[in-house]
């Protein structure tokens, strides 16, 4: 599953013209990015939820499906949160045992086979992605015991004996039986409504794998500052080579500019540090840098208004 409906507040106006996982990075649609990760570890069926301009994702989703992967869309009327995103759709989920969930709003690059082994050996019912990453302060962590049982999560919950943490970086793998304890209730968290109350009872089945930065290559992309670094520093990723995926669409790359298929430059015009989405003509003379010409006009890329993360 790739859970992808949330509203995208944190973008700003970018998120009024499409959905965030459906906002172009290097060309291509940040779904794309996930779909193809899990192609590569071999998944074949993906569930995608829907909320904030449903049909603009599930277009882009569609359009950008890795070939033998069967796609299908859990529309939310309204948002159900992290946690009540899977209740429509676990049956679908339990038939996979264990099945994958990550977020849609990240690059991401990790051995998702280490988590389904790290899973199987702890034999988890939830089995979270954690990276050792230098950001953390930002991010805020998860911590872990020794034996890699979750017992903290950000600064609200914490049970003690915490050995080491990480950042999470949204990638689960998770068992057909922990469906059974999801709260009854239609709109909740899942970190803070289902996997909190599940280790306060005692249970040692919601476990982390913790990766350092040299397996594990993570970029969130929440904000307009992150999806302009996610554009123009994204990190390698060994699943896909989105650039010339991007170019055989059209997409062009400059020194410091990614340029939209069929994106027009006025005469005298001169961006710097910027996105232009495809099909924008960005009027002659205009001089900006730092941002997204998006939507006929120039979004400068403001001072993250938060962090995100787990704290």
């Amino acid at each position: 599953m790739i859970v992808a409906a949330g509203r995208g507040d944190r973008m700003g106006a970018l998120s009024a013209l499409r959905p965030k996982p459906a906002l172009p990075v290097r060309g291509l649609p940040l779904v794309a990015y996930q779909l193809a990760l899990l192609a590569y570890h071999g998944v074949t069926e993906v569930v995608v939820n829907t909320h904030h301009l449903a049909e603009r994702l599930e277009e882009a989703a569609r359009r950008h499906c890795p070939p033998g992967v069967e796609l299908r869309f859990s529309r939310e009327p309204r948002l159900l949160g992290t946690g009540g995103a899977l209740r429509p759709v676990a049956e679908f989920l339990r038939a996979s045992d264990p099945c994958l969930i990550v977020g849609g709003d990240m690059l991401l690059d990790a051995d998702l086979g280490s988590l389904l082994a790290r899973h199987r050996e702890r034999r988890d019912a939830v089995t979270l992605l954690l990276s050792d990453d230098p950001r953390a302060e930002r991010f805020g962590t998860i911590g872990i015991d020794a034996e890699g049982a979750l017992r903290r999560i950000g600064r609200r919950f914490d049970l003690g004996g915490e050995c080491a943490a990480g950042v999470y970086v949204w990638a689960n793998a998770v068992a057909a039986r922990a469906f059974d304890s999801l709260p009854e209730r239609e709109v909740f968290s899942h970190l803070d409504a289902w996997l909190a109350p599940r280790l306060a009872s005692g249970a040692r089945d919601v476990g982390a794998l913790l990766l350092g930065p040299e397996t594990c290559a993570w970029a969130p992309v929440g904000t307009p500052q992150e999806y302009l670094a996610a554009n123009l520093a994204p990190p390698r990723l060994s699943y896909l080579d989105p650039d010339a995926a991007a170019r055989a669409r059209g997409t062009r790359f400059e020194a410091d500019l990614v340029i939209g298929a069929g994106a027009v430059i006025g005469a005298g015009a001169s961006l710097r540090r910027a996105v232009i989405w495809d099909g924008e003509e960005v009027p002659a003379g205009l001089r900006a840098e730092d941002g997204v010409f998006a939507g006929g006009r120039f979004h400068r890329a403001s001072a993250e208004s938060s962090a995100g993360g787990a704290t």
